[in-house]
């Protein structure tokens, strides 16, 4: 069953990487979160009709980083030097970035070079991971299309403000 799973022989189940993946990505997204709330900068911010409630940021990002650490194991077992495996690492760093830039310096304008690049960062993950296993990139369709949406979005706050 193991070999099943994992692709590999080993004594640890091959569960273990993945909730490995999982526990970072959610956590180190979490605690920038936490050190980089929106606070009442944001709050005062002109906003387009089409931006979400408050209360919608959240659950969306923990699932999507559950999907995109799910992604980033799948790639990383089966091809863990690869191009897709170098894309995962900075679509995440570039995802890392952009609360920071966007809430910490209040930059809109900074916040939206950062999205642009981890969107185009995103899309060709998609393409690379395909090469390799196509369920890596299936679960990035989800987090792509929230990606898109949220560049228009800072977009649109960049331009307001």
């Amino acid at each position: 069953m193991n070999n099943i799973v994992s692709g590999k022989s080993g004594h640890h189940s091959p569960l273990v990487p993945m909730i490995i993946f999982v526990l970072a990505v959610v956590g180190i997204s979490l605690t920038i979160g936490y050190l980089t709330p929106p606070g009442t900068w944001y709050q005062n911010l002109v906003k387009p009709a089409f931006n979400p409630p408050p209360w919608v940021f959240g659950p969306v990002w923990t699932i999507l980083y559950i999907l995109v650490a799910i992604a980033g194991w799948r790639i990383w077992r089966m091809a863990p030097n690869s191009a897709a495996m170098q894309l995962w690492v900075v679509q995440m760093v570039l995802n890392w970035m952009w609360s920071p830039a966007f809430f910490a310096l209040q930059s809109p304008w900074l916040a939206l070079v950062i999205i642009v690049a981890m969107l185009i960062a995103i899309l060709l993950f998609m393409v690379q991971a395909r090469r390799h296993d196509k369920a890596a990139a299936l679960l990035f369709v989800p987090y792509a299309c929230w990606v898109a949406f949220a560049t228009l979005l800072n977009a649109s706050i960049a331009y307001l403000n």
